[in-house]
C-alpha cells in the first residue's frame, strides 16, 4: 500500500469574506417569526420592511469587501436607507425588531473606518438606546451596547485584516525586490568581470602571437600571463556568486598596468593622500577596469593615466587616455567580443558605456558618489577621460 504525502496549501492571509457576515441575519429570526405568528400588527408592512432590510444589508456588507464600491455613493444612500428602514422598525414595532440595531451597527462597522465610526457610532447608540428604552425600558442598556459593539468590533477585525493583507503583499514585493536586486548584481559583476578579463587575455594573446616568431621567452611570459589571468577571473567569478567578492584596488591597479603594456599603452599610475576605504577600493577597482578595458579595446592610445586622489572631503580615480576620443554620438552598446578577437578592428570609442557605464553609474549612486565622462582635452575631442568620486564618509 503506497501512501501519498500532499503539502498543505498556504491560504494567503486577508480579510475575512463577506459570507462571513450573512449568518447574523439570523437575528432577524424572532421578527420573522412574529410574523408568521400573526403577532405583529400590520404584518404586510412588517414584512416588506424585513425584506427591505435583508435586501439592503445583504448590498452594503458585499460592497464593504470591495475597495472601490465601499466608498461609491450608492454603498452610502444604501447605508442612509438601512439606517432610516432599521430606525423605522424598531420605533414602529419593538421587542425583536430592536435586534435589528446591532445588524445595522455591524453594517456601519463594515463599510466605516476611522473618524466616521465615532461620528455616527455615538449618535446611531444613543438613537437605538432611546428607541429601546420607549419600548422596553432598561433593555435599552443591552440594545446601546450591542450596537456600539458590533460597529467598533466588526470595524477593528476588518481594518486589523486588510492591513495584514498589505502587509503581506508588501512582503512579496519586498522578495521580489531582493530577488530583481540580486539577479542585477550579479549580472553586472559577471559582465564587468568578463568584459574586462577577457579583453586583457585577448590583448595577451595577441602580443604572445606577435612575440613567438622572434622572442619565445617574451612569448611564454605572455601565455604564462594568461593562464594566471584565467584563474584569478575563475576565482572572482565565484566569489561574485556568492556575493563576497572584496575587490583590492592595489592588484586592479596591477592587473591595469599589466594590461596597458600588453596592449602597447604605457601605464602612468599616482597616488595622493592616505587610502579609501575598503568599500572606496572595491568601487574605484570596477572604475579602473572598465576604463582600461576601454582604452585597451577603442582607444588607439599610446598613453594612459589613472589618478587616485584622497582629500579630506571626498575620494577620486581619474583614468585618462591620449586615444581617439569620444564621437559626437550617443553612447551605443558595447562592441562585441567578436570584434575584439580581430588584431585589426577598431571599434569606436561611443560603444563603451551600455551595461559597462550604467553598472557603475548605479554601483556609485548607490554609495552617493557620481561618475562623469568627458573629453581629455576639450574643445578638440582628444582623448577620454572618466572620472568618480565619492564623499569621505562613503569613501572610509
Amino acid at each position: 500500500m503506497r501512501w501519498r504525502f500532499t503539502r498543505p496549501r498556504s491560504r494567503r492571509p486577508g480579510p475575512p469574506s463577506e459570507y462571513a457576515l450573512l449568518p447574523w441575519l439570523l437575528l432577524g429570526l424572532g421578527s420573522f417569526s412574529n410574523l408568521v405568528q400573526g403577532e405583529t400588527p400590520n404584518p404586510w408592512i412588517g414584512g416588506l420592511g424585513l425584506l427591505v432590510f435583508n435586501s439592503l444589508y445583504i448590498s452594503v456588507v458585499f460592497r464593504a469587501f470591495d475597495r472601490k464600491a465601499r466608498g461609491s455613493r450608492a454603498t452610502r444612500w444604501s447605508l442612509v436607507a438601512l439606517g432610516v428602514t432599521t430606525l423605522a422598525l424598531g420605533a414602529g414595532y419593538g421587542g425583536n425588531w430592536l435586534l435589528f440595531f446591532p445588524l445595522f451597527g455591524l453594517a456601519c462597522g463594515s463599510v466605516m473606518r476611522g473618524r466616521n465610526l465615532v461620528r455616527v457610532g455615538v449618535p446611531l447608540s444613543a438613537t437605538a438606546a432611546a428607541v429601546s428604552a420607549y419600548h422596553d425600558g432598561w433593555g435599552a442598556i443591552s440594545i446601546a451596547y450591542g450596537t456600539f459593539i458590533s460597529m467598533m468590533v466588526t470595524a477593528a477585525i476588518l481594518t486589523l485584516s486588510e492591513t495584514v493583507a498589505e502587509l503581506h503583499d508588501t512582503r512579496q514585493e519586498l522578495a521580489r525586490s531582493a530577488v530583481e536586486g540580486e539577479r542585477l548584481r550579479f549580472s553586472r559583476d559577471l559582465h564587468d568581470l568578463l568584459g574586462h578579463t577577457l579583453s586583457v587575455i585577448v590583448v595577451k594573446a595577441q602580443a604572445a602571437r606577435r612575440l613567438a616568431p622572434r622572442d619565445a621567452d617574451a612569448s611564454l611570459a605572455q601565455v604564462t600571463d594568461i593562464e594566471s589571468i584565467g584563474r584569478q577571473a575563475l576565482t572572482e567569478i565565484r566569489e561574485a556568486v556568492t556575493g563576497y567578492r572584496e575587490g583590492s584596488l592595489v592588484a586592479d591597479l596591477d592587473r591595469a598596468r599589466s594590461a596597458l603594456s600588453a596592449a602597447g599603452i604605457e601605464p602612468v599610475v599616482r597616488r595622493s593622500g592616505p587610502p579609501p576605504g575598503r568599500r572606496a577600493e572595491a568601487l574605484f577597482g570596477w572604475v579602473v577596469r572598465e576604463a582600461v578595458t576601454n582604452a585597451v579595446r577603442h582607444s588607439s592610445a599610446t598613453r594612459c593615466v589613472i589618478t587616485v586622489e584622497c582629500a579630506p572631503d571626498h575620494a577620486r580615480v581619474t583614468v585618462t587616455d591620449d586615444g581617439v576620443g569620444v564621437r559626437s554620438a550617443a553612447l551605443a552598446a558595447p562592441a562585441s567580443l567578436a570584434s575584439l578577437a580581430s588584431p585589426d578592428s577598431q571599434a569606436p570609442r561611443a560603444s563603451w558605456g551600455g551595461t559597462g557605464l550604467t553598472g557603475l553609474t548605479e554601483r556609485l549612486a548607490a554609495a552617493g558618489g557620481s561618475l562623469t565622462t568627458s573629453p581629455a582635452a576639450p574643445p578638440a575631442d582628444g582623448g577620454f577621460r572618466v572620472t568618480a568620486t565619492l564623499p569621505v564618509d562613503a569613501a572610509r
